[in-house]
């Protein structure tokens, strides 16, 4: 994908691929929506996938493939143990991250499952630039504390810095000197930050938290699930990238590491995941879980036509052509709703545009969930499937209490070569117009609330009947269109 200047001035994205393959989608009526919303109970995880017109709930596992990766799986082996597949997946990630020992999982969870089953130790602390909440609550589990020492640029929603996922470095050196470097089971770096807006870190900010690591002999983990976005703004935004190549800056950034770990839901465009370690005291420490808890060591729970489908998708991740699609169509979406007055993570970052629902709904109070709200309320307005990113997805304290989150985002995840420029624009115009009457949507509380990671299935209902007074906005607004 470029961004080209039209005739007219206007500058767009412009696809670098043609489409060869349809999925048929549904735009059911407002009514039907409102049902099926409330089916769900208010959670958008729940929705039934017939029912969604624009799944932008995540770019997990729903990127499209290229024919080259389709082609790909026709090759595969299926050998038990000892596959063919497992070495070329192999090969090509020792050829990109330069780390001599590969364990596959079946996802990114997975892989820290065993992270941190391996390395966390009860009572220690585990430093992120930002958790995921996939990763926190492993680390919980441990008996280990997660830090957040990202810099105070990080959770400004409007900004101009271009690297807010940049891990405080003095924070960090603050902590090893309070609590000492046995005290910290590893350092976590997570290129870009999927929770605050899938901003990136840069190259320099990753050489120099690596360094304070090395020099206390802490480990360090890269979460790379994210890294296509990271990589492209890594050699758009700072100075000392531009001249590299894609590669280049790849092995730059996996030579700072001692562990990287990943999703190739979202890396690689395919079902799976693994882990790479440089150091084989570590690789056999963890090989025995492996087995476990996911599958034998040359599959580790995925299926090897997904092993073939990665390993191409990941040389892929190297043209230019594609890692950027995401950034330039997420940053198309951004800035159009900027331009609407429509409060919005800036600048662009990664995965997605998020909204932020604190400054979109300020009227609905953070222990009613804003971001969740919003998130039905653009359902309902569009049938558009959206993602909570806030307080709804932290979970409670032992003591009962609810920690409010720093940000309350709905984020909008544009998969890879996705979407047509045409359903972007339809989702901003519901969104405007959601916007345009904000003050009809009020809050939501549980009604169903689990222990644990809740905002997969928990279910909520509407506080009050904003739900009403919305159809019937847009029933005057609208009529019959859908």
């Amino acid at each position: 994908m470029a961004k080209v200047t039209f005739f007219s001035g206007q500058q767009l994205p412009l696809e670098m691929h043609k489409v060869r393959i349809i999925q048929k989608l549904n735009l059911l009526p407002i009514e039907e929506r409102r049902k099926a919303m409330t089916e769900a109970g208010y959670n958008t995880f729940l929705l039934q996938n017939v029912d969604v017109f624009l799944d932008m709930l995540t770019d997990s596992g729903v990127n499209a493939m290229s024919d080259q990766q389709q082609a790909a799986m026709l090759i595969a082996d299926d050998a038990y143990a000892g596959s063919a597949t497992y070495t070329r997946l192999y090969n090509k990630l020792v050829e990109l991250f330069g780390m001599s020992y590969f364990l596959p999982a079946h996802q990114g969870r997975a892989a820290e499952h065993i992270l941190a089953k391996s390395l966390v130790k009860p009572g220690t602390f585990v430093p992120m630039n930002y958790h995921f909440t996939t990763s926190k609550a492993h680390v919980t589990e441990m008996g280990a504390e997660v830090l957040e020492l990202i810099t105070d640029a990080g959770l400004q929603v409007t900004s101009d810095e271009l690297f807010k996922g940049n891990f405080d470095i003095a924070a960090l050196q603050a902590l090893i000197t309070e609590k000492g470097a046995e005290a910290i089971s590893y350092v976590r770096i997570e290129a870009g930050t999927n929770l605050i807006g899938g901003q990136p870190l840069s190259l320099a900010n990753i050489r120099d938290t690596t360094q304070v690591c090395k020099d206390h002999g802490i480990l360090t983990v890269l979460d790379a699930s994210l890294l296509a976005d990271n990589l492209y703004f890594n050699k758009t935004r700072e100075p000392q990238c531009a001249e590299m190549s894609i590669p280049e800056i790849t092995r730059a950034i996996a030579d700072c590491f001692d562990i990287i770990y990943f999703s190739a839901r979202k890396l690689g465009f395919g079902r799976g995941g693994g882990i790479c370690i440089r150091d084989e005291a570590i690789y056999k420490q963890m090989r025995a879980l492996v087995p476990m808890y996911e599958g034998f060591l040359t599959y580790g729970g995925m299926s090897v036509r997904e092993m073939e489908a990665i390993t191409v998708g990941l040389d892929e991740t190297m043209d230019e052509d594609m890692i950027n699609q995401g950034p330039l169509f997420i940053e198309h979406m951004v800035n159009e709703l900027d331009a609407r007055g429509i409060p919005v993570i800036t600048p662009a970052g990664g995965l997605g545009a998020h909204v932020d629902a604190m400054r979109f709904l300020p009227h609905v109070p953070q222990n009613q969930y804003p971001a969740g709200a919003l998130a039905s309320a653009l359902y309902i307005a569009s049938g558009v499937r959206g993602m909570e990113r806030g307080t709804l997805s932290e979970q409670r304290e032992p003591d009962g209490t609810e920690p409010m989150a720093n940000m309350e985002l709905v984020r909008l995840a544009l998969p890879r070569r996705v979407f047509t420029l045409s359903q972007v624009n339809y989702a901003i115009d519901r969104i405007d117009w959601l916007y345009q009457n904000r003050e009809l949507i009020g809050g939501l509380k549980f009604i169903e609330e689990p222990e644990i990671l809740r905002f997969f299935y928990g279910r909520l209902e509407p506080i009050g009947d904003w739900v009403d007074q919305l159809t019937a906005a847009f029933r005057r607004d609208l009529g019959d269109s859908l």
